[in-house]
């Protein structure tokens, strides 16, 4: 039976309240980072108008001073302008983060301790975690939320040259994309709204969008007269960012996976050290899942993995090929748990996630950049061996 549908995915550029609050939050685990490697670091960002509050617990034996590190982040996604009224250096940062909780700690950290099952390093919390892939892009991502992402690349490229010097950090877009019989045909629709100056005119900003930004980055085959184009389509964007809308930590956890397209079990990534499985073995379900696509095991591949707080093996692993695989998914997760580790030690070992790299994953989707860890087509062989 023919299956004929369209499928939509938004993306929101760096200057999106909720991701300045994810950059600012990365930005300090990373320094946390810079001189401990063992740092735990759970760290939340509010930012509204003029304020940044930060919260949540962290331990770590580096120094730094964190409003430097705020500030900083806030000035590299480009709040700087005279009318900007969340603006790098007049900000107001109020830090209420504590110590992490001593009983968590003792769960997570290599040591028996009366009451825990092993003394081996145990997952931050219990949780459920997906990873996918697909052949649909070059990236192994959906379409809709990896063309989502290029238009606000595209965007932020151009806003920090002369020619986009009426662009404003703060942007969202989002793409529908048409299939028949399963299979990706073309672009139905595609919205943008990008904040800008007030001295530009609506017209003006519609055709610099589409000519200048989308046509550049999207497949031309895929586009066609009947695509949809529609830019700020509230006529008007001045206001925007935190001074238009507060942020929260970890309010794009779609936008920074699959854009709908996979499962999502909830947990949010940015401002987690990778004790905390959230982050970790989303990480590596996203690693296997590349892998097995890369290999060419099938067409598209899911995989489910569920831990228990202070344990340290998964309490269930999943993997589903939805027909599309070229051997049962029973022998390709046979061959999945024989090729990778996933206990939590083994996660942050084998994706050397003790380093300070988290900041380059927080804008355009953690998934899909080919210099990630978690990106990497590494494991092909010994994977293929495994399911011989």
């Amino acid at each position: 039976m023919s299956n004929d549908f369209i499928f939509s995915s938004e993306s929101v550029g760096e200057g999106h309240p909720d991701k300045v609050a994810d950059y600012i939050s990365d930005s300090v685990l990373d320094a946390c980072f810079e001189n401990d490697l063992s740092s735990r670091v759970a760290c939340e960002t509010l930012v509204k108008s003029n304020c940044v509050f930060l919260a949540g617990e962290i331990t770590t034996q580096s120094e730094f001073d964190y409003e430097s590190v705020v500030r900083e982040a806030i000035r590299e996604i480009g709040y700087v302008n005279d009318d900007d009224i969340f603006h790098a250096d007049k900000v107001f940062i109020t830090n209420a983060l504590t110590q992490q909780s001593p009983d968590i700690a003792q769960g997570v950290d290599a040591v028996a301790v009366e009451g825990k099952d092993t003394a081996e390093q145990g997952a931050g919390d219990q949780g459920i975690m997906f990873g996918y892939a697909c052949d649909e892009t070059d990236e192994l991502m959906p379409a809709a939320i990896m063309f989502s992402h290029r238009v606000n690349r595209k965007l932020a490229e151009i806003r920090r040259t002369e020619e986009g010097s009426w662009l404003r950090p703060d942007c969202k877009s989002q793409v529908s994309v048409a299939y028949e019989d399963d299979k990706l045909t073309g672009i139905i629709a595609i919205v943008v709204s990008t904040q800008h100056t007030a001295d530009v005119e609506h017209a003006f900003i519609k055709d610099f969008v589409i000519e200048k930004v989308i046509k550049p980055v999207l497949p031309a085959e895929l586009l066609s007269d009947d695509t949809q184009y529609l830019i700020n389509p509230t006529g008007r964007f001045v206001e925007g960012g935190p001074s238009g809308d507060a942020g929260l930590t970890g309010r794009k956890i779609i936008v920074d996976t699959y854009g709908g397209w996979g499962r999502h079990g909830g947990g949010a990534f940015s401002g987690k050290d990778p004790s905390k499985v959230d982050r970790s073995a989303a990480y590596m379900a996203r690693w296997v899942a590349k892998n097995v696509i890369a290999a060419e095991l099938a067409s598209c591949v899911e995989l489910q993995a569920a831990y228990a707080i202070g344990h340290p093996h998964p309490v269930s692993l999943r993997l589903e090929t939805f027909g599309t695989g070229k051997t049962s998914d029973q022998a390709l997760e046979d061959a999945v748990k024989k090729t990778f580790s996933f206990k939590p030690a083994d996660i942050v070992a084998q994706l050397d996630l003790l380093r300070p790299i988290y900041r380059t994953s927080t804008n355009y989707g953690h998934f899909g950049k080919a210099d990630m860890p978690w990106e990497q087509s590494n494991k092909l062989d010994e994977l293929v061996n495994n399911l011989s």
